[in-house]
């Protein structure tokens, strides 16, 4: 909806607090009734704006999942490329999911439940992709079994969220690169398992 991208036009650089409803009223060109009828609270705004953006890195992961179909290790790189691109581009700073759902304190509020969606979500894909790699259901190599599979799905998620938390303060190189390259090496090790 047009609301959910002005916000996140404005919730990502601003931050959630620093954004009023005035101002995502103004910015989108609707008519107070309207947004009030779409979004009766900002927090329903918040929610919708992590949802749309969980909803866009899902379909993009699955576009690249369809492109490596019987490769799981070449669609776990692939997803890593992106990640990377990610932190390098122009006004990067930080997770939005954490940047929003750090700034309330209640683990119920609208932003910590997606975010903590958008996470079990990722982890979920990232599992999938490395218990088919660990079990050899695809691509080059072979592996040891689901257990291996959950356990790399397990270490990616955790060396993606550090990316992300390193590359806000320090940038994409350092830290945030030696991890995404430790999830490559992770990767490429998991492939080549006989």
């Amino acid at each position: 909806m047009l609301t959910a991208g002005t916000a996140a036009r404005l919730f990502y650089p601003l931050g959630v607090h620093e954004v009023g409803m005035d101002e995502l009223v103004r910015t989108s060109g609707l008519g107070k009734a309207t947004v009030y009828r779409l979004y009766p609270t900002k927090d329903a705004l918040v929610a919708a704006y992590l949802r749309r953006l969980a909803a866009t890195i899902g379909a993009a992961i699955g576009e690249e999942i369809t492109a490596h179909e019987g490769d799981p290790g070449g669609a776990l790189l692939a997803i890593l490329d992106a990640i990377e691109a990610d932190l390098r581009r122009p006004g990067f700073r930080g997770c939005p999911f954490n940047n929003a759902s750090i700034e309330f304190d209640d683990p119920q509020h609208p932003a910590r439940v997606q975010a903590r969606a958008y996470r079990e979500q990722l982890l979920g894909t990232l599992s999938w992709l490395a218990v088919q790699l660990a079990r050899g259901d695809g691509g080059p190599g072979a592996g040891g079994g689901a257990g291996d599979g959950e356990s790399l799905g397990s270490q990616l998620a955790v060396l993606i969220d550090g990316a992300y938390t390193s590359a806000a303060h320090l940038g994409p190189d350092g830290p945030a690169a030696a991890g995404l390259g430790l999830a490559r090496h992770l990767v490429q090790q998991a492939r080549a398992r006989p």
